[in-house]
């Protein structure tokens, strides 16, 4: 991991890399590079022991050209107002990129939830949405979970705004339990959509999905979620890893059991379906026919993507790859298959819940995936006619063609408030 590379700067790269095949003046581009606005706040949080600590929490609505803000909140002691910003960018691209009709936002906590007990984080999490009280709402900005926040933290967040603000409106955050007005297929939704493209890219490819050797980098919901989906296809997961360590099997491991194994001992340290334990490092290079990294932003920089031997990369987290490694794997003739798709079924799952909350008529779980199949192989489908259409380097670039065009188009109908 690269922590030395600015995610927000990778953003503007990313940004600037698309603007090549896209004929808009730099006074239009430079405006979809920067947040319209960030929000900081320190929240100070009495703690069991009576002591009171203060955190660093953030908010950054990046644009809201094509709807309402949407982004999730995550817990983490690398949270920063720049990681933040990049966060809520590559969110404008990804609603775009599948045609949902939201902006981007994103929010997070300079924090290590495991230190902390579930009184102290249930209070920081309503200090935190007091704060962003003034700035969400239905129409306005709509949070959801990220890394280390879940559907608890999304029911202390409706019930701290419904309270304050002494109304019922669950369509002010996405990611609640099912009993709080939460989505059937809410949980499953990124881990899905990672499956959905993968099975695309090997389609498009040319290649057989059936005993094809899959690695995962980051074992938490993202990450599980697709290794279980992707083996239902027929591919052979050989390894996976969290923040201990990667486990391997060349035989293939379960990726079920996995999970169940990490949930139960908190680790996979110790699995005993694998016959190796690895590095991160080790994962990512693996000779292996797809290679998911699921875990945080800059798992692979530039050095590192020159060991890199997987065929297929398709991002489940945010960022994994720097722009010099995007470089470098274009280059080598690697397929990369970007976040900006790959992981969207998070949030596009998050729209319908929104919309169920909104229309108070809830749906099926096979509705809510058979919907979710459609937007995300649709936009597979505009990704690979754009890619070719243009030229574009590699597929990362392409997404950001088709969505900066999204984007750009509804600033135009709009024009410009004097």
């Amino acid at each position: 991991m690269s922590p030395e590379v600015n995610p927000f700067e990778s953003l503007q790269e990313q940004i600037d890399d698309a603007s090549d095949y896209l004929e808009y003046s730099t006074d239009v581009l430079e405006r979809l590079k920067h947040p319209e606005r960030v929000l900081e706040a320190n929240l100070s949080v009495e703690m069991d022991d009576g002591s009171v600590e203060v955190f660093r929490a953030y908010r950054s609505q990046f644009n809201g050209d094509r709807g309402p803000y949407k982004g999730g909140i995550r817990y983490h002691p690398q949270v920063t107002r720049d990681e933040v910003k990049a966060l809520s960018g590559w969110m404008v691209y990804k609603c775009a990129a599948v045609n949902i009709p939201y902006g981007g936002g994103k929010g997070g906590i300079e924090i290590d939830p495991r230190q902390y007990s579930a009184g102290e984080i249930e209070r920081i999490t309503r200090s935190f949405a007091k704060e962003l009280r003034p700035i969400i709402g239905e129409d306005q900005d709509i949070p959801a979970p990220d890394v280390n926040t879940g559907q608890r933290e999304m029911n202390w967040i409706k019930d701290t705004y419904e309270t304050l603000e002494n109304t019922t409106e669950p369509s002010v955050i996405t990611g609640k339990a099912p009993e709080s007005g939460g989505s059937a297929g809410r949980v499953e939704a990124t881990g899905r959509s990672v499956m959905l493209t993968a099975r695309e890219a090997f389609d498009y490819l040319g290649k057989d999905m059936a005993d094809a050797t899959v690695a995962v980098q980051g074992y938490g919901n993202a990450g599980s979620v697709a290794a279980k989906l992707i083996e239902d296809l027929g591919a052979n997961i050989v390894a996976v890893s969290d923040s201990s360590g990667a486990v391997y099997n060349p035989d293939g491991l379960d990726a079920r059991d996995a999970k169940a194994f990490k949930s139960e001992t908190g680790s996979l340290a110790g699995y005993e379906g694998a016959t190796e334990e690895l590095t991160n490092e080790e994962l990512l290079t693996m000779d292996v026919d797809l290679l998911v990294p699921a875990a945080l932003e800059n798992a692979i920089d530039g050095d590192l993507a020159q060991d890199v031997q997987a065929d297929i990369v398709v991002e489940a987290a945010n960022g994994p790859l720097t722009p010099n490694a995007d470089d470098v794997l274009s280059d080598r003739d690697v397929a990369v298959f970007p976040d900006i798709l790959a992981n969207a079924g998070g949030v596009t799952v998050s729209y319908f819940e929104w919309v169920q909350n909104r229309q108070r008529f809830y749906w099926s779980e096979e509705r809510v995936n058979s919907e979710l199949e459609t937007i995300i192989t649709n936009a597979f489908d505009d990704l690979v006619e754009t890619y070719e259409e243009t030229g574009a380097p590699n597929f990362r670039t392409a997404m950001y063609v088709v969505a900066i065009q999204r984007v750009v188009a509804a600033a135009e109908e709009g024009g410009i408030w004097p």
